[in-house]
This record gives C-alpha cells, structure tokens and sequence, in this order.
C-alpha cells in the first residue's frame, strides 16, 4: 500500500535538462510530468559545483548506491551525505547535492538526462526515510512529489511516462504525470530489487521476478500481456532488457550461463557461458544495437559477447559481414558436444577486460563504438575498447576514481 504526497508547485515549468549544451545527446527535449512540491520543511542542501575547492584532508565519502541512466551516457551515485551525477564520455562530474546533517542516499535514479530523479534515503544516517520515493527537481533544489510505502523501497526505474517502485515482495506502477497507481505485481522474495524497463521511443515492457525460483515475468503494457518463462534452475541473480524490450538476457546465482530469450514468445534465442565455477554476476548489459552483451561478476572480469539475433526481429539470426565476427567462440571440442558435457559446446565471451577480483563492478557499452564503460564501488571508472573482429584483451582508454576528492575534475 502507498500514499501519495502533493502540493501546490510555484514552479509548475521546469527546465527540462541540468546538462550543459556540451552534455546534450541528439534525444531532443525531454517531456516532463508536472509534479507538486511536499511541504517545505524539506532539508536544504548545500551546493557544490565540480570547481570549488575541497580541502585534501576530506575522507572519499561512503558509497550507498550506483548505477547508469537509461541510455548509459551518465552515472549516479549516492552517498552517505548526498549525491553526485557524472558524464561518461567526456568523464567529468556534472554536479553533486551535499546534505547539511544526515544525507544518506540509497537509490538515485536519473531520467535520462533531464531534472528529475527519484531519491531513496539509505545508510546508517538516511536522509529520508527507506520507505519513501522522493521525486526530486534539480531546479528548484528540492523534493516536489513523494510516494511513501509500508516497507522499504528496493529500488526504482524511471521511464517518461511511468514510476516503478520495486519492494521486496512487491512493485508498483505509476502514472509520472500524477503519480496514479496503475499496477501492482507481487514477485519472490527480491532483496536486491531486481527490475528492468523498456526504455523505447513504443509501450512499456516490464521484467520482474516472477513467483517461483528461477522463473522471470514479463509484462507488455501494449499488449496487455504476461509472459512468465522458467529461465534458470536456480534463483534469479541478475537481467537486463534491450532498450525496445524485445530481448531479455537472465542469469542464476550459479553465475556459470547467460541465456537470452524472446521477451514476446518466451522463447531461449542463444546461450552463452561466462566460465566454469560459480560466480556472482552483478551486472548484465546490452549494447545499442542488441549485438552485444557485456557480463561482470566477482570473478573480476568483465566480458562481451556476441549475440546472433537481429535486435529488431527476435528470432532471426543476424548475417555478420567480412569485418564481424560470426559468433561467440566455441570450445574446440564441440564436435563432440553430443557425447561430453555441454560445457564443450558453449560459445565463450569474444573480448575480456581483468579488474580486482572480489570488488563489485557494474558495465554498460560506451556512445563510442566498441567501447565499453565499468565503475567499481570503490571509486574506479574505466573505459575500454575491444576488437569486434580478434577479439581478446580489452584496450584500456581511460581511469578515473570518482570518490577521490582530487582535482581531476
């Protein structure tokens, strides 16, 4: 159950983007929903721009929360006394929120790259409770909406025209224009708020845990369909979606396969192996054009792998030109799939880049082609490019650590 907060907004047309001109993507405006501001006792923070001065004493600030936007061209973060935001090609930090007293913040939230965001207090000194939504308007410097629930809020997605608010056992689907309930689904026990969205320009497809072990739902708002498809023996770990929906890649807490399926008939397309021993995948991500999938685990390496299907018609294998690779390399014994385990005959990751083992790193494909971007929760921002034809290491292009109160900005 939730309940809504709303109030009077003196600024009922905000500036669509915090983004300097240099920031912008070809996207075009974004569309934002009107949203009313909560009372005004709402702590004011302190702002910091990338240019003032922090002393060098200052300790790198705890990490609650990081993950990409919706087209992966920026990274939010949250800490233990606010939040910060960063570009990713140019890497720079594009602005940061510090709290005055508390300011722990859990989930960060971007749409895209306009003024909005959904805050999630987190930490031992939270600045809002676990168990609200904050809608935050980067323009007026203050929360403007929120959603409060009974229990803790796991995670949050953001589209243009929706709100999904994951809780352990629940999700809930709104209206962004006025914050309107318009669905509720109950998932297996999900305390890492596994949820992923459709972020194209058509309906929304949502992909939750469903109620069973091993078992993902599909919902298509178009369609006004649920699709439920028994992806794993083992607990669900980790999905992604491509950005229209049609492609859906899952992997199991064993962390050994990534199998990817149509989201429309259920239907497994291609699997491919990460290794041999069980693994922790935290992150799973599809390039632009649903050719590739990048893997990272706590193995420490970060994979890609080439996918045969046509990320516009599920279903039809991809015909790769001379400069393509035609598919994901294959163990030299598969010949004999038919007689040895099926580990012989699986398609292996066709580039690789090595990171500290242990350390939890999330991926996502680079706007230059063939790259790739990973953040650590220890500070790290790496971007890499790999060979789409040969294939193996990784180049590195470029580190950064974003918690390092240094003048690298």
């Amino acid at each position: 159950m939730a309940t809504l907060s709303a109030f009077p907004s003196p600024n009922p047309n905000p500036n669509p983007s915090f983004l300097s001109p240099t920031d912008q993507t070809d996207n075009g405006p974004e569309s934002l929903p009107h949203m009313d501001p909560p009372p005004s006792s709402d702590p004011t923070p302190n702002f910091n721009t990338p240019s003032d001065v922090i002393a060098p004493a200052a300790p790198p600030p705890s990490l609650l929360h990081l993950s990409f936007n919706q087209d992966h061209g920026c990274f939010a973060v949250g800490i233990d006394h606010g939040f910060r935001i960063y570009n990713c090609d140019p890497f720079r930090e594009i602005f940061r929120r510090d709290f005055n007293r508390g300011g722990g913040i859990g989930v960060v939230e971007m749409l895209f790259r306009c003024n909005i965001l959904a805050l999630v207090g987190g930490g031992p000194d939270p600045q809002y409770p676990p168990n609200k939504v904050m809608i935050w308007d980067d323009h007026q410097s203050r929360c403007i909406g929120e959603l409060s629930f009974r229990s803790e809020v796991r995670s949050v997605r953001l589209r243009r025209d929706r709100i999904v608010v994951v809780l352990e056992q629940k999700i809930f689907v709104y209206n962004f224009a006025d914050l309107k309930l318009l669905h509720q689904i109950e998932t297996i026990a999900n305390p890492k708020g596994l949820c992923a969205v459709s972020q194209g320009a058509g309906s929304l497809v949502l992909v939750c845990p469903g109620l069973q072990k091993g078992q993902v739902r599909v919902e298509h708002y178009a369609s006004k369909r649920t699709k439920f498809i028994m992806a794993h023996d083992s607990r669900i770990a980790c999905f992604a979606l491509s950005q229209d929906g049609q492609l859906l890649a899952t992997t199991s807490t064993k962390g050994t396969l990534v199998r990817i399926y149509n989201t429309v008939d259920g239907s497994l397309l291609q699997e491919v192996r990460r290794g041999a021993d069980r693994a922790e995948i935290y992150s799973l991500a599809f390039s632009s054009n649903a050719q590739w999938l990048a893997v990272s685990s706590d193995k420490g390496t970060v994979h890609v792998f080439s996918l045969k299907i046509n990320g516009g018609s599920p279903g039809i294998v991809r015909t790769h030109n001379a400069s393509e690779p035609a598919t994901s390399p294959h163990s030299s014994l598969s010949f004999i799939k038919g007689v040895l385990p099926k580990y012989f005959s699986s398609e292996w990751s066709v580039a690789q880049f090595r990171l500290v083992e242990g350390c939890q790193y999330i991926v996502a494909f680079g706007h230059q082609k063939n790259t790739v971007v990973i953040l650590g929760i220890d500070g790290s921002f790496y971007r890499c490019q790999f060979d789409p034809v040969n294939g193996g290491e990784m180049t590195q292009l470029e580190y950064h650590n974003f918690l390092k109160p240094d003048a690298a900005f």
